[in-house]
């Protein structure tokens, strides 16, 4: 009788904490179809008396978001692609390649794990200064092309992959190159779809860099250009809920793209701990 009542409890605090997560993404959404006004209107309204979609509309043609959007898109995308081949390889000879140092090496890019991201703020920009790559895509894109977290992340999972699959491709004849992208990326499918996960939310939702980085309007990211467009329509609510709605978007879809890799990877790690 006990075991029910638990089970029950358990998954009436679950279904609670699933209503306050989802509730503000709902009421975005709802917001951003409300017409001008009544998202703010007292008493609070939980959905739009007539829907529009006047606001999406604002935001593409008179706004000019779809430039935006196509940035923020490019960025995220590239930085994503590039962080896993690179992460992969390097996370997969920290696991193992046998190369003096190795260990070594390894812990001290862990030590690189506590010191915060805005200390490294300031010479990062001055090195991509000094490369002329400041107020350009690749000025954005670089420093999320590798990871300590992502090697790390990688190199946990690649201890895993078993050395005798590995001896018995070399005695058969395969290079290095053949044995990686032929044994060793299916392997790690599912530890890249997280990381994916992770790597394209950082990069999309990223504020603080692309602003540091880029002075052109024209090169704004998402983020960086609903700041600016909330300073100008800072009473405009449904306008400002529209335009996270569509910052939301694409992350929830590559979520829903690989979701199936992501809960095998955490299962599978899980099973391996």
């Amino acid at each position: 009788m006990k075991r029910p009542l638990a089970s029950l409890l358990l998954n009436a605090v679950l279904i609670a904490c699933a209503i306050v997560t989802v509730a503000p993404l709902l009421w975005m959404v709802s917001a951003s179809l409300m017409p001008a006004g009544e998202a703010t209107s007292l008493p609070p309204r939980l959905l739009p008396t007539s829907p529009t979609l006047a606001h999406y509309g604002t935001l593409f043609t008179r706004l000019n978001l779809t430039r935006y959007f196509s940035n923020s898109l490019l960025i995220a995308v590239s930085a994503t692609a590039l962080s896993l081949i690179i992460n992969a390889m390097a996370g997969y000879a920290f696991a193992k390649l046998r190369f003096r140092g190795r260990d070594r090496l390894f812990r001290t890019l862990l030590i690189g794990l506590v010191v915060p991201v805005q200390v490294a703020m300031l010479p990062l920009f001055l090195l991509m200064k000094s490369m002329g790559l400041v107020n350009t895509y690749w000025g954005v894109i670089i420093p999320s092309m590798s990871s300590i977290f992502g090697i790390f992340l990688v190199r946990q999972y690649a201890i895993s992959i078993p050395d005798d699959l590995l001896d018995a491709a070399r005695i058969d004849g395969a290079g290095e190159g053949r044995i990686f992208w032929s044994l060793v990326m299916p392997a790690l499918r599912p530890i890249l779809a997280t990381l994916a996960l992770f790597m394209f939310m950082s990069s999309w939702n990223d504020f603080m860099w692309p602003l540091i980085v880029l002075s052109d309007d024209r090169l704004y990211t998402l983020p960086v250009a609903l700041a600016n467009l909330s300073g100008e329509h800072v009473q405009d609510t449904e306008l400002m809920m529209a335009g996270s709605v569509i910052t939301v978007m694409p992350v929830l879809g590559l979520f829903l793209l690989l979701q199936r890799e992501y809960m095998r990877g955490v299962f599978v790690g899980s099973l391996k701990d």
